[in-house]
């Protein structure tokens, strides 16, 4: 159950979006400031994949790196299937693959392939956080990429401010709460002294004003 604060917070941005009347659904951002830690030293930064309880509104996009069994199995679980013969296409074809890395939020590959893709695509999925998790070419993929539809990043960099998302403005407010909630106690957890590295941490639709949970 999430906390009444968290629910009010939500209340109110939701409450000003419809003011708004905009012609797409937002997303819910929360954004995060930390305070009295040393993210140059990398060992303090935040890198975390959290499962939304209730999903995120719009389920994640998913791409695969695989070859043989494992890219028949995943045609129907994932968004885009890489074949291994198009990996070296794709490291000639920097603009394409800015694309495709911009327009999916995970990525998958069969074990075997991640030294080749670490060598020829790494230098754009690496910046950006996406580079694949390794799976063994006999997985059951459909759990895999099941959790991660509802899987969001939660990633510091060298910043103090960075953001999330936490679900879709069309969502039951109580399920917003509740994902914010998560990614809130996963974040302590976290940090080094949990809560009081915690500057504030706000939440807004894409467009709207924020209100603040800490």
């Amino acid at each position: 159950m999430a906390e009444k604060k968290t629910v009010e917070a939500v209340k109110k941005i939701l409450e000003e979006s419809k003011k708004q009347n905009r012609k797409f659904k937002q997303n819910i951002d929360v954004v995060i400031n930390l305070k009295n830690i040393d993210l140059e030293d990398s060992k303090n930064r935040i890198d975390e994949e959290i499962i939304l309880p209730n999903g995120r509104g719009k389920e994640a996009k998913i791409a695969i790196f695989a070859s043989g069994q494992l890219a028949m199995n995943a045609k129907k679980h994932v968004d885009l299937l890489i074949k291994t013969e198009e990996i070296g296409d794709l490291s000639k074809d920097k603009k394409k693959l800015k694309k495709i890395v911009d327009e999916h939020d995970f990525f998958i590959a069969e074990a075997p392939l991640m030294p080749t893709i670490g060598k020829t695509l790494g230098v754009v999925l690496g910046p950006r956080g996406k580079m694949p998790k390794p799976v063994p070419p006999n997985v059951n993929i459909s759990g895999i990429t099941k959790n991660l539809r509802n899987t969001i990043k939660l990633r510091s960099k060298s910043s103090k401010t960075f953001h999330t998302i936490a679900g879709k403005e069309d969502m039951d407010k109580e399920k917003i709460a509740e994902n914010i909630d998560t990614i809130i106690k996963r974040l302590e957890a976290k940090l080094e002294r949990g809560r009081m590295n915690i500057g504030s941490v706000r939440i807004k639709t894409t467009m709207g004003p924020s209100e603040r949970v800490i």
